[in-house]
């Protein structure tokens, strides 16, 4: 930089939850501007939810000092405390607890992301095998469909953009809904020539971007796909060399494939036979070099999880796994000659027990890296199958995040013990018995991260300025609390100095590698295995398995009949929700600069619904389920499904110590009753909401 008196520091950015890299500018002690690490982004770029954290970190809206309840729970009586008082009171009530109930009734929760490794040791020395984090809600179909084609998860392929001539993107809109990096490589393929489609059942930024864009019947993305694999299949425009050398189960899927055609896909989904075919052609022109891409919130419907096995199942058929401009498997340190970097989550002995929601033992086939979240408040309220009497909240909010927040509400207030760590409150913080702030990424040195891919490398989140308030870095808080708890010796660190140079210890690197860049390469080029001999699925064939043995197995047919959703009921909408650039669900409503940007959400409805409901653009409405009613505006457009309303979600903070978010918008997780439940996936099925729309009351609307 020119300026001598300003300092850079590389680091990661924590505004959401892709976690891109960073510089912070630091001039005399604050920061002054936060950029994009041009060495990992090609430019200095960086979202408007990165950029405005310098406001968070001057933010006295933030949670300024550890605090324990007073009052009843919800009623926002606290006592500020210090941290030996705070730490001291939690780890006074696990002991009671663990002694009690065994530590399996101890619960911990995070957002989930690369940064959890010191969550994991800390549940797992309490005894307990109860980690979980927020995919119930997002990511959980897709991984868990993932696993059982490929024996890997979602996150351990990635996409060369790069190269890639031609993608279909099913509501992941990716120029909204934003990873800097991967909006970015997605922009610069279309500009250099990659063709697009897109569907969704409204209009999106990522929608002006398509050459082709398809406003498809809610829920009949799955048999577009179907369509889409009966033309290659049918017509022989599939990989065949790819298929024979890989794939298990081409002749149950040609059985199955056989009645779901372009023209019957046309019925369902509103997409004409002849554009279906189009495309399916225009797929195998361009393969192997295609990303049929995977989705980024994928909690939808009930079929969710065979829809994402159908993108994966093109994929395959294209041949596109390890090609380039395809999907690439992750590659990590020993694909470069290093050892791997040590995980703290691996000194615990391993926790022989029953999980609380089932996982390993109800639901086989599902995954335990992300849990079952929408199980816990059953699990509390009912003692099944075991008493569930602590949660520990780390950065989550589940009252926020999942459907249904009253029944989670319930389930939570009956716990002995409920801890909040975060930086700024939530609707679950609000009825916790202890908050504990957590410093701001720009106060904290975090644990370093491996970031696997064609070229792998470790990240590191360095502390660029000092604690604005009385708050700790995580390494600190759990090493406090593991040592009240007798658990000390699994966090073999004083400082966090101490805690990289464990990590790195059997790599041969040091922090010092760091700070040239802010993250060590571990590989100068791209690593890409054979495609004939060496790739790495890992089922138990060591194929992608079409049909399943972990299904199979279990009993869950890998080609169940494709069942059409069912239309809203008479007066009735879908209720969709989604994401927007300037903000993170509800975690950046508060920002001071995010909130002038986007203060509250909007309901859009079809032009022609609005007009036979007598209602227009700016109107006051209610939004309801039963007795559950949100009061919003309104947005009519032509470009949405006529079956469907929708809105941002993470809007509507109950929290009062929010006060610019406070009461701004439509809360929408509270209108999906029923919906707190395990689809075959693990997701929550939280697209099959159902609403009715009608204009808000005079009182209302002087109220706004």
């Amino acid at each position: 930089m020119a300026d001598s008196s300003i300092q850079g520091v590389f680091s990661v950015c924590s505004g959401c939850t892709v976690r891109c890299p960073i510089e912070v500018e630091v001039e005399n002690g604050a920061v002054r501007h936060i950029w994009g690490n041009p060495h990992l982004l090609g430019g200095r770029h960086s979202c408007a939810r990165g950029a405005a954290q310098k406001a968070t970190y001057s933010d006295s809206n933030r949670v300024q000092h550890p605090m324990i309840r007073e009052g009843e729970r919800g009623s926002g009586k606290w006592r500020k405390a210090g941290w030996d008082e705070a730490l001291d009171y939690i780890a006074d009530r696990l002991k009671v607890i663990i002694e009690k109930y065994g530590g399996e009734s101890v619960v911990l929760g995070d957002r989930g992301g690369p940064f959890t490794d010191l969550h994991k040791a800390f549940i797992k020395a309490l005894g307990s095998p109860n980690y979980f984090n927020h995919h119930a809600s997002c990511s959980n179909s897709v991984h868990n469909a993932h696993n059982a084609l490929a024996g890997q998860r979602r996150n351990t392929v990635s996409y060369d953009w790069k190269n890639c001539k031609y993608c279909i993107l099913y509501a992941r809109n990716i120029v909204e809904s934003l990873g800097t990096k991967e909006a970015k490589d997605f922009i610069d393929a279309r500009q250099n020539g990659m063709k697009v489609v897109y569907t969704d059942v409204r209009w999106s930024y990522t929608a002006a971007k398509a050459d082709r864009f398809f406003i498809l019947r809610p829920g009949t993305d799955y048999a577009f796909n179907l369509a889409l694999i009966n033309v290659l299949v049918r017509e022989k425009l599939y990989d065949e060399e790819f298929v024979n050398d890989w794939v298990l189960g081409m002749k149950e899927l040609i059985a199955f494939i056989e009645p779901y055609t372009p023209e019957w896909a046309e019925v369902e989904t509103g997409v004409s036979a002849r554009q279906i075919k189009q495309v399916a052609h225009e797929l195998a022109e361009a393969a192997p070099s295609v990303i049929v891409n995977q989705g980024w919130m994928t909690a939808r419907g009930e079929d969710d999880y065979y829809f994402r096995r159908s993108i994966y199942i093109l994929n395959a058929l294209l041949g596109a796994y390890e090609a380039k401009g395809g999907i690439l498997f992750n590659k990590n340190e020993t694909h470069c000659g290093y050892k791997l970097l040590r995980k703290f989550a691996d000194l615990p002995p391993k926790v022989d027990k029953k999980r609380f929601d089932g996982i390993g033992w109800k639901y086989k086939h599902l995954s335990a890296d992300y849990g079952l979240a929408q199980m816990l408040p059953y699990a509390i309220l009912n003692e099944d199958p075991y008493p569930v009497k602590a949660f520990i909240c780390y950065r989550f909010d589940p009252l926020s995040g999942l459907p249904d927040p009253e029944t989670f509400k319930a389930g939570l207030m009956k716990l002995d013990l409920l801890v909040s760590v975060d930086i700024n409150y939530s609707h679950t913080a609000w009825i916790s018995d202890v908050i504990l702030p957590e410093s701001l990424f720009l106060e904290r040195t975090d644990p370093v991260i491996a970031k696997g891919g064609p070229k792998p490398a470790l990240w590191l989140r360095r502390q660029a300025v000092e604690p604005r308030y009385d708050s700790k870095p995580r390494w600190w808080i759990f090493k406090h609390l593991a040592e009240r708890l007798g658990i000390g010796r699994y966090f073999p660190y004083e400082t966090a100095e101490e805690m990289i140079a464990w990590q790195l210890q059997d790599m041969g690197l040091s922090l010092s590698d760091f700070d040239e860049k802010g993250y060590v390469a571990l590989n100068k080029d791209q690593i890409l295995f054979d495609r004939k001999r060496s790739l790495p699925f890992k089922t138990p064939s060591k194929k992608f398995e079409m049909v399943s043995s972990m299904l199979e197995d279990n009993g869950i047919p890998s080609f169940p009949p494709y069942e059409s959703p069912q239309p809203p009921p008479e007066g009735h909408y879908r209720l969709i929700t989604g994401k927007v650039a300037v903000h993170t669900q509800g975690t950046s409503l508060d920002n001071i600069y995010l909130n002038e940007l986007l203060s509250e959400n909007s309901l859009w409805i079809n032009s022609k619904e609005a007009q036979k409901l007598g209602l227009k653009a700016g109107d006051g409405v209610e939004v309801c389920n039963g007795d559950v009613v949100e009061r919003g505006k309104l947005a009519v457009t032509e470009f949405i499904h006529p079956e469907v309303v929708y809105t941002l979600h993470g809007f509507g903070r109950q929290v009062p110590l929010q006060t610019r978010a406070y009461k701004k918008g439509m809360r929408d997780n509270t209108l999906m009753k029923g919906l707190l439940k395990v689809a075959v996936g693990g997701n929550c099925p939280i697209g099959d909401c159902f609403v009715k729309v009608r204009k808000a009351s005079k009182e209302e609307n002087a109220k706004d």
